[in-house]
């Protein structure tokens, strides 16, 4: 089932941030801060998962598993990236039944050709506006909840600049997206043009060292937007802490340095404390 809490804050017109999630440590750490919507960000979770690239390699049914297990994992709801839908017609049907039936609370389909690239790189190829447009009504036909929500994402500022970006995006709001995705905005005023051109919820993603840049939460509310989703800030965030973890082990001796996640609070987040009550009510008595 999906998490009502998402379309009830697009109605009620609430902005809200939702981090990037790359693994189940990050999904736990952000039940832990208190976040109840979560993105389940396709470039990370390849990455954490495969040491893949975000270019169309990992198939529906890795990233399937991947973010069934964010859900299972963490309280929150979850946005998934699903992609172009892993193919056809056919394919992004199935897509949307998989990740409904596994508890994801919203889907996002974007309109690259498959395989396709991150967001954020070069060599991007589109696939036409109402193919893109075939997919998502496909999409909406296909869910069965009603709280399930459908998100399109146009990446064709690289190649067709911000009207190509308006004209696929109103052409997806046509066919029933409920939620548009600009990708690669270059600068706030793109972000306004954008933002005022539509009536349904816009959002903003926030991919730390890409093409746009990242004002404050509050700046994003004021432009427009919807929500903002930050995919990578966690991922990068980890990958500095652990350099630089590593390389005062290797030069300098360091296995303990400050500034480390509690032991004990870290088992007590991953569910240690159900495994040793449960030995504790089923284990044999000392012979």
């Amino acid at each position: 089932m999906a998490d009502p809490i998402f379309r009830t804050k697009l109605l009620a017109g609430e902005f809200f941030v939702a981090p990037g999630v790359q693994d189940m440590i990050a999904a736990v750490i952000a039940d832990r801060v208190g976040f109840d919507i979560l993105y389940g960000t396709g470039y990370w979770l390849t990455a954490s998962a495969f040491g893949l690239p975000d270019a169309g390699i990992a198939s529906y049914t890795q990233m399937l598993d991947r973010m069934a297990t964010v859900v299972k994992t963490s309280k929150a709801a979850l946005i998934a990236d699903a992609d172009t839908g892993y193919g056809g017609l056919l394919n992004v049907h199935h897509t949307v039944r998989g990740y409904e039936a596994a508890g994801v609370t919203a889907i996002q389909f974007e309109d690259q050709e498959f395989p396709k690239k991150c967001g954020h790189t070069p060599f991007k190829r589109l696939i036409p506006a109402a193919d893109m447009a075939e997919k998502i009504k496909v999409a909406i036909d296909a869910r069965e909840d009603e709280n399930f929500v459908v998100i399109a994402r146009t990446d064709a500022r690289q190649s067709e600049g911000v009207d190509g970006v308006l004209r696929r995006l109103e052409a997806y709001v046509k066919a029933g997206a409920e939620v548009v995705f600009p990708e690669a905005l270059h600068n706030e005023e793109e972000m306004r043009t954008v933002c005022a051109a539509f009536d349904v919820p816009v959002m903003a993603n926030m991919a730390n060292h890409g093409k746009t840049p990242i004002p404050n939460a509050s700046v994003l509310e004021e432009i427009g937007f919807a929500y903002a989703i930050y995919p990578s800030l966690t991922s990068l965030a980890a990958a500095a802490a652990m350099e630089k973890a590593l390389i005062d082990l290797k030069q300098h001796g360091i296995g303990e340095p400050g500034g480390l996640f509690d032991f004990n609070q870290f088992c007590a987040l991953i569910g240690f404390e159900d495994v040793w009550a449960f030995e504790k009510k089923w284990a044999k008595a000392d012979a």
